[in-house]
């Protein structure tokens, strides 16, 4: 049984097959039309004006009669009739036959064409017929001798080189008609089955993304909308790859973790539980374990900080000064710093005013205070310098510290990543800190980099764009 998908693949290649054959057939039967009605009456008015130019000639020639018999008027239109090969009637007043060229004399009968009566009522008339190739003219005019009427001059003629010339170009019209209907269809069946083959390959990969498999590509050539399509879904595939393994690795790195601390609680609680300790020892064994949940505690909080920091919209931007931000999370951790025996330094050359989330500042520049004393020698100093580099408001954090190996340097914003676990873990570190820094930074249109030197210390650099005070918020 035929599924689903594939009927509705046939039923659009279908429809727009048929869209297209509908439509240039109806296009090429009006052109059809067109040219044929237009051909006919193009051939009417050049016979119209010609036959009734003719009958004007004979009936000048008629009026200038003094006699008006069979035998004075065939002498004066006998030329006519003879180069032209037409019938032609003259008639008197009341419709009697004076001259007909199909015959020897005159009969004395009456005819009743209706040209000739409407010729004999004062007007110049002309009918036309054409059928299948077959072109017949009937043309009449009143003749008048001093402004009297006294009679009518009437033409027929047949032109069947003219019939076959219209029936030919209609034939012709008809199979060019036919030919491009032809090879419109053919077009049309090869463009919807291309076209519908390669929105079935976008399909196809959105049921392959759908199913879980992100490495999925489309590969369409061309350069039309398809294409174009095709290529942002590839983009958009590779994000979600990008998004899937970010996610795989965060799971991995937060379940490795998290393990440790679990692990440390569960073996202190089993050793107090199975064993006999003096109250000094399970004292000693329950501070681990309080310690251990604090760690847990600390890690879970950065957790849900950088899972926020990614998942939420940016806040509401304020017009922010950097210095009073850098005072404030200096004062608050002077006591960190002086239990450390670390020296806090700051130097503000020019504060430039930055357009930024504010607590998001507040959140950066403490986390890399925190560092700049948490991985700083005893003694040592932490420098904070504020200026300003054309257009952009630029902040360093130095420290004198242990530094950070070069083979290091382009991890250590990677979540969980730490350069030194014994000395991170006995700080309390997560390795989540400086993934929370890069994510707040970009998130507010900064650039943060890092330079380090082992044994001798690390600079971090933050710039943001400062705000022009014309610019609208």
């Amino acid at each position: 049984m035929r599924s689903i998908a594939s009927v509705q693949r046939k039923s659009t290649h279908f429809r727009y097959a048929l869209t297209y054959v509908v439509i240039t057939f109806i296009v090429l039967l009006m052109l059809n039309i067109y040219i044929s009605t237009t051909s006919q009456k193009v051939f009417r008015n050049s016979k119209e004006t010609s036959l009734l130019e003719k009958c004007q000639l004979a009936s000048t020639e008629i009026a200038g009669l003094d006699i008006l018999n069979f035998y004075t008027v065939s002498q004066a239109v006998s030329d006519m009739v003879v180069l032209s090969d037409m019938h032609m009637v003259v008639t008197n007043q009341s419709g009697m036959e004076i001259y007909n060229s199909e015959k020897m004399e005159s009969t004395g009968s009456y005819t009743l064409f209706p040209e000739i009566a409407q010729a004999l009522q004062g007007y110049n008339v002309f009918s036309w017929i054409y059928n299948d190739g077959t072109m017949k003219s009937c043309a009449a005019v009143p003749v008048y001798s001093y402004g009297t009427l006294i009679g009518c001059a009437y033409m027929m003629e047949y032109d069947n080189e003219q019939g076959a010339l219209i029936k030919s170009l209609q034939t012709n019209t008809l199979l060019i008609t036919v030919i491009l209907e032809v090879l419109v269809i053919l077009y049309s069946v090869f463009f919807s089955a291309t076209f519908t083959a390669r929105l079935r390959k976008i399909m196809l990969s959105m049921r392959t993304i759908r199913e879980g498999d992100y490495s999925q590509k489309v590969s369409l050539g061309g350069n039309d909308e398809l294409t174009v399509l095709g290529n942002e879904f590839n983009i958009l595939a590779e994000r979600l790859n990008t998004s899937e393994q970010k996610r795989h690795q965060f799971v991995s790195d937060a379940s490795h973790e998290l393990k440790t601390p679990l692990a440390s609680i569960k073996l202190l609680s089993d050793s107090i539980l199975q064993n006999d300790m003096d109250l000094d020892t399970v004292r000693e064994f329950v501070a681990d374990i309080g310690n251990e949940a604090e760690r847990l505690n600390r890690m879970s909080q950065k957790l849900l900080s950088l899972t926020k920091i990614e998942s939420q919209a940016e806040g509401e931007y304020e017009i922010v000064h950097i210095a009073p931000t850098i005072e404030k999370v200096m004062r608050m951790l002077t006591a960190i710093a002086r239990e450390s025996q670390i020296t806090i330094q700051t130097n503000f050359s020019q504060d430039s005013p930055i357009l930024i989330v504010e607590d998001d500042l507040y959140q950066i520049i403490f986390n890399l205070m925190e560092n700049g004393i948490k991985y700083n020698i005893p003694g040592g100093k932490l420098t904070v310098d504020l200026y300003r580099i054309e257009d952009d408001a630029v902040v360093e954090f130095t420290d004198t510290g242990v530094g950070i190996p070069e083979d290091a340097l382009a991890h250590i914003f990677e979540r969980f990543y730490r350069v030194d676990k014994a000395r991170s873990r006995k700080s309390g570190g997560s390795g989540l800190g400086l993934s929370i820094v890069r994510n707040l930074v970009e998130r507010n249109r900064g650039e943060i980099h890092v330079e380090s030197s082992v044994g001798k210390g690390t600079i971090f650099t933050l710039r943001f764009p400062v705000f022009d005070t014309e610019e609208e918020v």
